[in-house]
């Protein structure tokens, strides 16, 4: 090797001491921002490049200057993004993560409700609402000053308060609740799966138009029943089977491998032991992470 060549090899391992400690915030902020496992690790790999390149003895917060560096490239990022989701075949729902260890409470409807939000709203919750960091730092990252950055986080969450669950869910709870609805909606026991949706209950299925999925959201007991009764016959008809139950985006669910052998994750909000809300990812293109 070249003394260049010895020269950055070392750089790179000193940048990496510092940096890789702080991949897991870094990666979870990315993905809050965007809702794709993939695009959040491109942006923080596209952060260490950039971390590689900047004079470190002068940085004295490392990590204030990346979260600052991640937020920026996402927000650059989410206007691109915006334009592919007006494009998108049926519903979108972010990427799926399994048994994550949470660290806070951004749950897959809150996901859904920040999509909804300007980037600049919603780096503004994210970071001081979820993330806890000062609105100081949170309007130099925006770049805008503090008054307005309060704005915005206020604004943010009006907009995603109905978002937040009212009542913390009981894990255990939620996973026997996760079981029964497996079981019911597998082997066609529609009294069963009945009796656990809410009246109000809707349903979501991406399938980004790469696997058959219902085009608009399913909503209502009746239909949503309706469908699942359809569903089971092709259950049982050609099979479905139970991979792994636990907590997907905060909710209980479970991941099935279905007939087609491609995974399927279905996670299930729950409100005063009623399933309100079912979030079906059928699109292979975001379960690529599972394999």
């Amino acid at each position: 090797m070249t003394p260049e060549g010895i020269r950055s090899a070392v750089d790179a391992a000193d940048a990496a001491v510092s940096f890789d400690p702080l991949r897991p915030l870094l990666t979870r902020v990315a993905y809050r921002m965007l809702g794709s496992v993939a695009d959040a690790e491109d942006v923080v790999q596209d952060a260490f490049i950039r971390w590689l390149g900047t004079d470190r003895s002068e940085v004295r917060e490392p990590a204030a200057f990346l979260r600052r560096t991640v937020t920026r490239l996402c927000l650059d990022q989410i206007k691109s993004a915006r334009h592919s989701r007006e494009t998108y075949v049926g519903p979108w729902l972010p990427d799926p993560l399994v048994e994550e260890e949470e660290e806070d409470d951004v749950s897959l409807p809150l996901m859904l409700a920040l999509e909804r939000l300007s980037p600049l709203e919603r780096a503004a919750f994210l970071l001081h609402d979820v993330f806890g960091v000062e609105f100081e730092e949170v309007a130099k990252t925006i770049d805008r000053d503090p008054a307005a950055t309060r704005q915005l986080a206020a604004r943010a969450r009006t907009h995603v308060r109905d978002a937040r669950p009212r009542y913390k869910l009981e894990k255990e709870q939620g996973l026997q609740i996760a079981n029964a609805f497996f079981a019911a909606s597998r082997s066609g026991d529609m009294g069963a799966l009945g009796a656990l949706l809410a009246a109000d209950v809707g349903m979501w299925a991406d399938g980004g138009g790469k696997r058959p999925a219902a085009m608009e959201p399913i909503l209502g007991h009746d239909i949503v029943l309706k469908l699942h009764r359809s569903l089971a016959v092709l259950f049982g008809k050609y099979g479905s089977t139970l991979v792994h139950t636990g907590t997907i985006n905060g909710l209980p669910g479970f991941v099935t491998r279905e007939a087609d052998g491609e995974f399927q994750t279905t996670a299930l909000e729950i409100e005063d032991g009623k399933v309100t809300g079912i979030y079906v990812m059928r699109n292979p293109d975001k379960l690529k992470h599972m394999h």
